[in-house]
């Protein structure tokens, strides 16, 4: 089992990309934002409770993140036994510890963590733009600062985290989609 982290601020095309590495490798996808989206658009408890924090631009708690984590493993159990894409989390240095914790529970571990790294004038035109087009309610001028500035404070840490785990692949996320894929392919095939 091949677990890959895609780890990057708002915008950095994270999405993009999964679905590139689920067509080379065969990889199960989570992407905690679907799985939020997918809570708020049936109206659950869940989806009530996440609203709350993504419509102010907040992170989701972190022992709420971890519970439906493990739910959408659990229940995708056949589906990620060459390995999971985990897009959008952890996002704070307790869920990478608590990840590692769960994975370990079930035989498995993190093995690489792709770091697409954008500026972030970049990255708020991305967002502006992907707004204009999907109708994402998220992606608006105020909203976006908001989660570039959460994600400096809470999530960028990360970085140095799994630096020092020995697993962060710091991939340039500027450039062309295919040569930007073609050197996080490059990291993925070094650590198989």
């Amino acid at each position: 089992m091949f677990n890959l982290v895609i780890f990057g601020a708002p915008g950095s095309g994270k999405g993009t990309q999964s679905e590139r590495l689920i067509e080379n490798y065969g990889l199960y996808h989570i992407s905690t934002g679907e799985v939020l989206r997918d809570h708020i658009k049936r109206g659950t408890e869940l989806g009530k409770i996440a609203d709350s924090y993504i419509s102010v631009g907040k992170l989701i708690p972190d022992e709420l993140m971890i519970n439906i984590l493990a739910d959408v493993l659990d229940k995708n159990a056949e589906a990620t036994g060459k390995g999971v894409i985990f897009d959008g989390f952890p996002r704070t240095i307790e869920q990478a510890k608590a990840l590692k914790t769960m994975l370990a529970k079930r035989g498995s571990q993190v093995n690489v963590v792709i770091g697409l790294e954008v500026p972030d004038e970049e990255l708020v035109d991305r967002l502006v733009k992907r707004g204009k087009e999907s109708g994402r309610s998220d992606d608006n001028l105020e909203t976006i600062t908001k989660r570039l500035e959460v994600y400096h404070s809470q999530t960028s840490p990360l970085r140095d985290f799994y630096v020092a785990e020995g697993l962060y692949a710091a991939i340039n996320g500027s450039g062309s989609i295919d040569s930007i894929f073609a050197d996080i392919c490059k990291a993925v095939d070094a650590r198989m």
